[in-house]
């Protein structure tokens, strides 16, 4: 974007902010986060750092605008696949729900950043906006699960937030780190072998079953 013109307009705006998001997207997908920088997202653009800070301050509040986008998406998916008034056994919630976590890796990526990293960096006005868009969406999910799965809305939730570290942890998993494969290849310590969709079936039942106990 070489020729470069300042947004006037809201629209304008938002779709400015919408190229930004896309390019700190594609770099968090080819580079490690800590090597992104407002240069490189700028650069990304053919943009100066200070034509980027006339929307953001730190590289944290664009990723805290992805993320509230994937949240958003993989949060709808959930209301979805979880209708008003339906009751689910736990092995039904546990298929359903890990084809989720595989189809919104993008989400649980990000997350392995949000609590530690992002959400330190930026305003407290763009967090109060994700946290509203979160609990608008949750809140809702809570109580569909609870009615579905014969839990607390209190369980519920410790439910949503077990599986959405898990996932983080899952998709940022050190054994895909190629240095630590050489390092585990060099000591002939196997690795553990990884499969999606029995690991995190696996842990929903575990927790599910686990709440259904201490009800």
């Amino acid at each position: 974007m070489p020729d470069y013109k300042r947004a006037r307009t809201d629209e304008q705006k938002e779709e400015r902010m919408s190229q930004i998001k896309k390019a700190a997207d594609e770099l968090f997908k080819s580079m490690p986060y800590t090597e992104i920088t407002l240069s490189t997202i700028a650069e990304k653009q053919d943009w100066s750092r200070a034509n980027l800070y006339k929307y953001v301050t730190t590289k944290e509040e664009i990723y805290l605008e992805i993320t509230q986008d994937r949240m958003t998406e993989y949060l709808n998916s959930l209301l979805t696949v979880f209708p008003e008034g339906c009751k689910f056994t736990p092995e039904t919630v546990a298929e359903i729900w890990t084809a989720q976590v595989a189809s919104h890796e993008d989400y649980f990526r990000y997350v392995a950043f949000l609590l530690t990293i992002i959400e330190r960096n930026v305003t407290v006005e763009r967090l109060t906006v994700f946290k509203k868009t979160y609990y608008d969406l949750a809140f809702v999910l809570q109580k569909r699960l609870s009615y579905a799965l014969g839990i607390t809305e209190d369980q519920a939730d410790n439910l949503f937030l077990a599986i959405m570290n898990y996932g983080a942890s899952y998709f940022s998993n050190c054994l895909v780190n190629p240095l630590i494969i050489q390092a585990l290849k060099t000591l002939k310590i196997k690795p553990k072998e990884l499969d999606l969709a029995r690991d995190v079936k696996d842990f929903i039942l575990m927790n599910i079953d686990w709440m259904k106990k201490g009800k």
